[in-house]
């Protein structure tokens, strides 16, 4: 009963402040359509990834022809298997196979065919890679007058639909904004008001206080989770979903409680809503640019890769382009589960014992 007191408090404070309602609409609609309309991406460090199996050194003229900034040193696999495993499991983005035959079909005049594999998760450097892959042949074709074929096969996003990409990340980004940001207000705002000494004197344990705050706002992030997929992600841009929904909807709920950790250390310290949209700006922005939300780890340096490990969104965009693109099952996801619930219980933990000092 004090539990849902205290949710249906917050609720009615929630919905009665008309502009930040509004505010949350717009953010969980019109913000991620925008986004996912209108943003591109340029590709840079593109990981590759090759199998020569026609073992000749006119295969090493091509693949000399990736370089940087666009992309990285190739890798070279021993056979096509391990080179799709890597692809699945996001070491590198682009794969090209060059079959036996691949030489001795371009020396004798025939069509020689090149099989390309590709990562189409964030379908913008998929599209570009290829363009830049098709440029390379030409030119190639161009010096030895004969002709030559691409056979591509895109993985997990076919239609290379770069609003699908961009939509899932924007949302992630406006979850983590808006997690912080709720969360830490409906403390702060106790201070603003000159209520935090009343809270304080409430016949109820402090620990039921804080979860209960916390709980009304991960629920209402929850249901502008649920417009968002319904209406932009499913409805504006028909994404697929080759996944459980449910299991996108856990690991949602645990990266919030993750973010809400975050908020009760930016609630303890900031004494005006003022200061939480300050720290917000700065805990976020790390936070995005160390997940993969806009650049594929694999293209990230590698100290930077090692500091995405302490970022929760890392496990959560993650999980989530595994359980919408890859089809991944929950067998398939216990790792991603796994981190994010660690992330959640330590950086929860954090915030309590610090917001608890208050009470």
């Amino acid at each position: 009963m004090k539990m849902s007191a205290i949710l249906k408090k917050e609720f009615l404070v929630f919905f009665r402040n008309v502009g930040l309602v509004i505010f949350i609409l717009y953010a969980f609609t019109m913000d991620i359509y925008i986004a996912g309309g209108g943003i591109k991406v340029t590709p840079k460090n593109v990981s590759i990834g090759y199998v020569n199996e026609a073992d000749n050194l006119m295969v090493n003229k091509i693949i000399s022809s990736f370089h940087s900034p666009e992309f990285k040193k190739p890798e070279m696999f021993l056979n096509e298997k391990a080179l799709k495993d890597a692809i699945y499991n996001k070491k590198i983005m682009v794969g090209i196979v060059f079959d036996k035959n691949f030489v001795n079909n371009l020396l004798s005049g025939k069509t020689a065919k090149l099989q390309v594999l590709i990562d189409s998760t964030a379908a913008a450097q998929a599209e570009v890679t290829l363009i830049y892959l098709q440029n390379i042949l030409m030119k190639f074709n161009k010096n030895v007058k004969v002709p030559a074929k691409i056979d591509i096969i895109k993985l997990f996003n076919p239609n290379s639909n770069t609003k699908w990409f961009m939509s899932l990340s924007e949302l992630m980004s406006v979850i983590t904004m808006l997690g912080l940001v709720l969360i830490a207000v409906v403390f702060v705002r106790e201070k603003e008001n000159g209520t935090w000494d009343i809270m304080l004197l409430m016949p109820v344990k402090s620990s039921l206080i804080i979860f209960s705050k916390i709980l009304s706002q991960v629920l209402i992030l929850m249901a502008g989770i649920t417009t968002s997929v319904g209406l932009v992600v499913f409805g504006a841009f028909d994404a697929p979903i080759n996944g459980n929904l449910l299991d996108f909807y856990l690991i949602s709920f645990l990266y919030a409680f993750a973010i809400g950790g975050i908020a009760l250390v930016i609630a303890a310290v900031s004494k005006n809503v003022l200061e939480v949209g300050h720290l917000t700006i700065v805990i976020m922005l790390p936070l995005i640019f160390l997940s993969g939300a806009w650049t594929p780890l694999s293209s990230m340096h590698p100290f930077i890769q090692f500091l995405s490990y302490f970022s929760p969104l890392r496990y959560y965009i993650q999980a989530t382009q595994d359980i919408f693109f890859r089809g991944s099952g929950f067998m398939d996801l216990i790792p991603y589960f796994g981190a994010e619930l660690l992330m959640s219980l330590v950086l929860f933990y954090i915030g309590y014992k610090k917001i608890g000092r208050l009470f």
